[in-house]
C-alpha cells in the first residue's frame, strides 16, 4: 500500500446488533475495562499510543478488536493512528444505565 492509498472504513456492527451478552462479555476483562474507563473518563478520541495500560502494543490492539467487535468502542483510522472512541450514545440507548453502573463499580 502506497502513501496515496486510502485504508478501508474500519469494521463495527451497527447499533442494532449489538447485544448485551457481547458487551458485558467484552468488559469483563480487566485490561478492556481499564480501557473503557479511559475512554468514558475524557469523552473524546484517544489514539491506541495514548491508552495507558499494562500490555503490549499487540495485545492492546487485540483487545480494542474484541471491544469494536462487541460494539463498545469504535476506530478511526488517520494516517498510521488508529483513534478509538467509546460507543456511549449506542449503549445508553440499547441499555439504559449499564455503562454508568460498570463504570462506577468498584475496581
Amino acid at each position: 500500500m502506497t502513501k496515496t492509498d486510502t485504508l478501508p472504513p474500519i469494521a463495527h456492527p451497527a447499533r442494532e446488533e449489538i447485544t448485551v451478552e457481547g458487551v458485558l462479555r467484552a468488559l469483563a476483562d480487566p485490561v478492556r475495562l481499564a480501557i473503557v474507563r479511559q475512554l468514558a473518563a475524557t469523552g473524546q478520541e484517544i489514539a491506541c499510543g495514548g491508552l495507558t495500560v499494562p500490555v503490549t502494543k499487540s495485545t492492546l490492539t487485540h483487545h480494542l478488536g474484541i471491544l469494536r467487535q462487541a460494539g463498545v468502542v469504535a476506530g478511526r483510522q488517520e494516517g498510521t493512528t488508529r483513534f478509538n472512541s467509546l460507543r456511549r450514545n449506542d449503549l445508553d440507548a440499547l441499555f439504559p444505565g449499564l455503562l454508568d453502573g460498570v463504570l462506577a463499580a468498584p475496581r
